[in-house]
């Protein structure tokens, strides 16, 4: 099958290279242009422009699909079918037409639960118990096309980055068998109920408030783990908490530590933090921390 790929960060990869090792014909890979990035702002390539260019596959990375210029030569393709998975622009409906079977998106989430940017982070966020990846056919609205496949899995203690990747592999072996045997996986239209939307994370949510619940700290910190990182300031510096764990509280003020392990009440328990990251050094344990950074028993965190 003629397929053209569209996505670009590591989520997509794993379907790009099913596509490939079901021996279909990746004609063209469509993903977010070269950006600066991290701290020295070097410009670097999204994750499926790296991996495309190993398996020497033709790359383009249009700003937008909007121009009838970027329409026509993505209709001049003549492909079958395109495959999305986090790519990161709106089809316009010339682009949704143009393949013989149109667009298929790989989508992380439970359709019609969590529609939109951010549906991994938001799921942890909101304590959902289960996750899961739709496999749906394109439509104008945003995630609103008949479902094709959908599959579960159980989130658990997974943080964002892990449910990311357990998410992508599921995602891309579902999307495999679609389109091995399209007349076994009919398109469904969306439950008009549960539908709820996933904004895109904004850095500002990734600040603890220890006025909040240490259940739903806890959940923040999965979310944001491995990025962008859920942080809280002390001494003047902002420290990131990767991981953590619930914790009995008497009747402490919100953001006290409470012993030496770095435990610390919140509005309704508290969190004890199990992996820890300074500015500029790498993820430490708690106790590795203190040796160098005192945050005694007492202290206030902000």
């Amino acid at each position: 099958m003629r397929v053209i790929f569209m996505g670009s960060p590591g989520f997509a990869v794993p379907t790009l290279n099913a596509l490939i090792g079901a021996g279909h014909e990746v004609v063209a890979v469509y993903c977010q242009p070269p950006r600066p990035a991290q701290r020295g702002k070097k410009v670097q390539k999204t994750a499926v422009h790296a991996r495309a260019d190993e398996l020497g596959l033709e790359v383009r990375t249009p700003a937008r699909l909007r121009s009838p210029e970027e329409q026509d030569a993505f209709a001049a393709l003549r492909a079958d079918v395109a495959v999305v998975a986090a790519y990161g622009l709106i089809l316009p409906q010339p682009i949704l037409d143009a393949p013989n079977r149109g667009c298929i998106n790989v989508h992380a989430s439970l359709l019609p639960r969590w529609r939109g940017a951010a549906p991994i982070h938001r799921a942890i966020l909101a304590g959902d118990e289960v996750t899961g990846v739709t496999i749906m056919q394109m439509e104008a609205g945003l995630d609103t096309g008949p479902m094709l496949a959908v599959a579960e899995l159980p989130i658990g203690d997974r943080n964002a980055g892990d449910l990311t990747d357990d998410l992508a592999r599921l995602g891309a072996s579902l999307l495999v068998d679609v389109l091995a045997d399209p007349a076994n996986f009919p398109p469904e239209p969306q439950p008009g109920d549960g539908v709820t939307y996933a904004a895109k994370i904004d850095k500002t949510e990734a600040r603890i408030d220890w006025s909040r619940p240490a259940v739903e700290i806890e959940r923040q910190v999965r979310a944001f783990a491995p990025a962008p990182g859920a942080w809280f300031e002390v001494n003047g510096e902002r420290v990131k908490l990767l991981a953590a764990q619930l914790a009995d509280a008497g009747s402490y003020a919100p953001g006290e530590v409470l012993d030496d392990m770095l435990t610390v009440a919140c509005g309704e328990g508290a969190i004890r933090p199990t992996l820890v990251q300074r500015a500029g050094r790498g993820p430490m344990r708690p106790d590795e921390l203190l040796r160098g950074f005192a945050i005694s028993a007492g202290t206030r965190l902000a």
